[in-house]
């Protein structure tokens, strides 16, 4: 799913500003200091439909964004009920919302090489099974173990902050 390219591009600004490429919001995720204090804001809906939001530690990675969350949860009884979700964050220079479904991530080589990149940005977190455990985490995730999740993400808008303005919907596949 890395690098994926919109199959359709769609021009939201109201001022006459021109669509912004995918390239751009690529370029800043991919630029993000692992060790920056970024809140990502995690969407969901229960089963009731009721919205839930709460920020999440989220990671850009390899074109791919995962969070982490415990069992028992608001948001991960909400996406074992319902897994449509969005995460939005407000980076340099742009604001983007990603909207899809969430799956679990269970597999070894994705749980290892997430967890490396969470001991880079400063969480000393690490692989137990099929989950992360650590002396610590947020104060709303609950306790170990910690479920690693993909926003398998078809949606992405964005809103740019800094020239060149504009506003942009992307599609996927």
């Amino acid at each position: 799913m890395a690098d994926r390219e919109p199959v359709e591009t769609r021009n939201l600004d109201s001022y006459g500003d021109a669509v912004l490429p995918w390239t751009r919001p690529q370029a800043v995720l991919d630029a993000i200091d692992p060790k920056a204090h970024i809140t990502w804001f995690l969407g969901t809906a229960g089963a009731s439909g009721r919205p839930h939001a709460a920020g999440v530690g989220a990671l850009w990675y390899g074109g791919e964004l995962y969070f982490t969350s415990g069992d028992g949860t608001k948001k991960s009884r909400d996406l074992g009920a319902n897994p449509s979700a969005s995460i939005s964050v407000s980076l340099p220079g742009m604001d983007l919302v990603f909207e899809g479904t969430v799956e679990k991530v269970t597999d070894a080589p994705t749980l290892e090489a997430l967890v490396r990149a969470y001991n880079e940005s400063g969480w000393p977190a690490s692989v137990e099974g099929d989950a992360f455990t650590a002396p610590y985490s947020a104060p709303s995730a609950g306790p170990p173990p910690w479920r690693l999740y993909r926003l398998v993400f078809d949606r992405v808008i964005g809103v740019a902050s800094a020239e060149p303005h504009g506003a942009t919907l992307w599609r996927f596949a």
